[in-house]
């Protein structure tokens, strides 16, 4: 009998010996940062200023591993997964625009409610472009594109959250006043009122936090899961208390993209803690840094909650917010459980 010369299954060479077809996951972002740790500098200019900023930033970051490449989103997302994901969603959310719209509900709205949304809904585009901005620095200064395109899709999620808000802004401007919609509004308060100037100093300060593990650190960690709380849970709950059922299921919706953006920050702490488990140190270093601006901030915007018509205390929205992050930081290897060691 003939030997078999049947050809061994080929494999796809970026994945190693793995003998199987590559998902598209893995083919759309699999060693796609051929520039991360490449020998003599990362970009082909020498003694181009962006290598020095790569090298300090990235490569001199104290959160490295030895292999980023085999860490992986829990969802695995593709930009197409996403696309369409998120249009079954947008529908959704189109459909209760049109509903209130139609129904006028933001006339029937009282003018103390109003008033509490001038100083805190109207803002909400400057913290929110912040955040949109930092997850985009992270995703340009990850070391794996399959870290990259996580952020990538984070900082879409912001975008479309500050879409709906501003779209919403200028129907309450249709029906209570065109100056709600006016630019000097939003940007007078974000500016001066005092109520912001916590969260304002803190999040400018997270645009100067150039070490690309600081700056997941201090986004993913720490502010993002304390304001995702304050505006998902908290807000879209005093609204509900306010009869402004828009807002409420509004800002419930937009809570399912911050659970996917806990998800895969989770994720990658643990994957870096199975891989060194000193990082926990490291880690640990810079949400014990960032925490107290953040919960300070979230103490000073809960003064708006106590002033609604049905109002919260600042102190249960800021007991709130710590236990939510709290939780995200057990579930990323960082802290022990309630009544844990």
């Amino acid at each position: 009998m003939a030997a078999n010369t049947r050809p061994k299954p080929k494999t796809w060479s970026l994945l190693g010996d793995v003998r199987r077809k590559p998902s598209p996951y893995e083919v759309t972002a699999s060693q796609f940062h051929y520039h991360f740790r490449r020998d003599p500098q990362p970009f082909e200019h020498a003694g181009m200023p962006l290598n020095a900023w790569y090298l300090q930033h990235r490569e001199g970051s104290p959160f490295q591993v030895e292999d980023w490449e085999q860490f992986r989103d829990p969802f695995k997302l593709t930009y197409r997964d996403y696309i369409a994901r998120q249009d079954e969603r947008e529908i959704f959310v189109d459909k209760l625009i049109d509903q209130n719209e139609l129904a006028e509900s933001a006339q029937a709205l009282g003018p103390q409610w109003v008033a509490t949304l001038e100083r805190f809904f109207v803002p909400l585009r400057f913290p929110l472009h912040i955040l949109q901005m930092t997850g985009l620095y992270v995703a340009q200064m990850a070391p794996s594109s399959f870290i990259t395109n996580c952020a990538d899709f984070q900082a879409a999620d912001e975008m479309r959250r500050i879409q709906r808000i501003s779209y919403w802004t200028k129907v309450l401007a249709n029906a209570h006043g065109d100056h709600l919609a006016a630019t000097v509004t939003a940007r007078t308060t974000w500016e001066r009122d005092s109520v912001w100037q916590p969260t304002r100093e803190a999040l400018e300060k997270l645009l100067i936090a150039y070490d690309w593990g600081e700056s997941f650190a201090a986004l993913n960690l720490v502010v993002k899961p304390l304001l995702d709380e304050v505006l998902n849970v908290q807000f879209a709950a005093l609204a509900g208390q306010n009869d402004d059922h828009f807002l409420q299921m509004l800002f419930t919706e937009f809570h399912e993209d911050s659970r996917r953006s806990q998800l895969w920050s989770a994720e990658l702490v643990r994957y870096s803690l199975e891989r060194d488990p000193q990082l926990a140190d490291v880690l640990g270093g810079w949400v014990s840094q960032w925490q107290p601006q953040i919960l300070e901030a979230v103490n000073s915007l809960g003064e708006l909650f106590e002033q609604a018509a049905h109002p919260v205390a600042a102190a249960d929205v800021v007991e709130a917010a710590a236990a939510a992050q709290q939780l995200h930081l057990v579930a990323c290897g960082l802290a022990a459980p309630s009544g844990g060691s």
